[in-house]
């Protein structure tokens, strides 16, 4: 009985998906629970496993498809498990025009039938120009070595940093004119496509400024120096920058809740709760994972959830619960590099927090210059909402929860 593989139900607000890698050719065998295909959406990846160990009879929707919950993907046919079959078993290997395929040995025939070669396309070095194992493998490496190229040639002369992070499901071949300016057009992911427009509705639909300060970092830097063997050896995890950003801010946010809110058509929503968005690259590009109630958690906690989040970023297995929601939203640029930005929001949130680079800089301090790790912190809000006079009083407290850790921990 054939089986039907099917797009699953997709997460609220996705309305659709696109193929972007089949794991299984047609007529391959695949076994129960192997991961068939990844779908993308503007929010996550989800993967598609087989219900039954079979073979994969037909393909229906081919890569770069788009496609809706419940329409169907492929087409399987159950066999035992136990049952031993080619790998293509309706699809023998192809032979070689000039050569019988008894003039193979079985160590060449597994190899050509597994990498689904043509054997006219290999020469052969044997007796009576026969094919042995050598030939196939030195084809191999060649065929490898031109993919290679193919490759380097487009990661270093694009400028579209998309090409560097992953293949596209569709794009044109590559395009070299007079072999100096070669181009290639590649479509934009689902992710980069979304990112994109909540970028631009963003910068359209609110009334953005941004206000700056800077912070010693000296307190916190000392803190984790004194304790990181400790706490890494307690909780597993390491102590870092972005759990004491978070605690600070939710300090803030307490006492100014306008900053934790966001507008729902006429109305101002005022959130009872503090989720928190932590900006992550993945290869698929930016993401905002939320960690959730993290007034709940302490340090340990929050790291062990950025950490987790990272991990799942760059594995491609966040869900779309790991992104839905967030009150509040930081980014840290400085792991990057940068010295100052303007973050832009995440809608519809009302604020976002952005981080830099720690560099060691000369400050007064009662009347002497010294030298100290100094930050600077961007706040980027929405006015319809903020005043500036608020956007400011919250940079001044996270600046002072930082540099007197002891509100964070004494909870004064």
């Amino acid at each position: 009985m054939t089986i039907e593989i099917l797009v699953p139900h997709l997460p609220e607000s996705v309305a659709d998906a696109t193929v972007v890698v089949w794991h299984k050719q047609q007529g391959d065998r695949v076994e129960k629970g192997e991961n068939l295909i990844d779908l993308e959406t503007d929010k996550v990846v989800l993967e598609v496993p087989a219900l039954e160990t079979g073979i994969l009879s037909e393909i229906i929707k081919k890569e770069g498809a788009i496609v809706e919950a419940m329409e169907v993907l492929a087409l399987l046919e159950p066999v035992n498990s136990s049952t031993s079959m080619d790998v293509k078993a309706e699809e023998p290997a192809p032979k070689r025009a000039d050569v019988d395929d008894t003039a193979l040995s079985p160590a060449v025939r597994r190899l050509i039938h597994e990498h689904h070669l043509n054997p006219s396309d290999i020469k052969g070095t044997g007796k009576q120009d026969r094919i042995i194992k050598a030939d196939v493998l030195d084809f191999l490496a060649q065929q490898k070595e031109k993919e290679a190229a193919v490759d380097k040639i487009i990661i270093t002369t694009s400028t579209n940093s998309q090409i560097l992070r992953e293949k596209p499901a569709v794009t044109s071949p590559l395009v070299v004119e007079d072999g100096l300016r070669p181009e290639q057009r590649v479509p934009m992911t689902r992710l980069r496509a979304k990112v994109a427009e909540r970028l631009l509705q963003a910068q359209q639909n609110a009334a953005m400024l941004t206000t700056f300060n800077e912070v010693n970092m000296d307190a916190v830097m000392t803190l984790r120096r004194q304790y990181q063997a400790r706490f890494q050896e307690k909780h597993g995890i390491k102590l870092g920058f972005m759990s004491f950003f978070v605690k600070a801010s939710i300090e803030a946010l307490k006492k100014f809740p306008a900053i934790n809110a966001s507008i729902d058509e006429s109305d101002i929503l005022y959130h009872g709760y503090y989720d928190i968005g932590i900006a992550v690259t993945s290869p698929r590009g930016l993401v905002v994972p939320v960690v959730k109630d993290a007034d709940q958690l302490d340090f340990a906690g929050i790291e062990k959830s950025i950490n987790g989040f990272g991990l799942k970023a760059r594995e491609g297995t966040l869900s779309y619960d790991d992104l839905k929601g967030g009150t509040f939203t930081i980014t840290n640029g400085g792991i990057f590099g940068s010295m100052l930005s303007t973050p832009i929001l995440n809608p519809p949130q009302c604020a976002i927090l952005g981080m830099h680079g720690i560099k060691d800089r000369p400050v007064v301090e009662e009347g002497k210059i010294v030298i100290r790790p100094m930050m600077y912190l961007a706040l980027s809000y929405d006015h319809r909402l903020v005043d500036g006079r608020e956007a400011v009083q919250f940079l001044v407290m996270i600046k002072e929860c930082l540099e007197s850790p002891a509100h964070l921990l004494l909870n004064i």
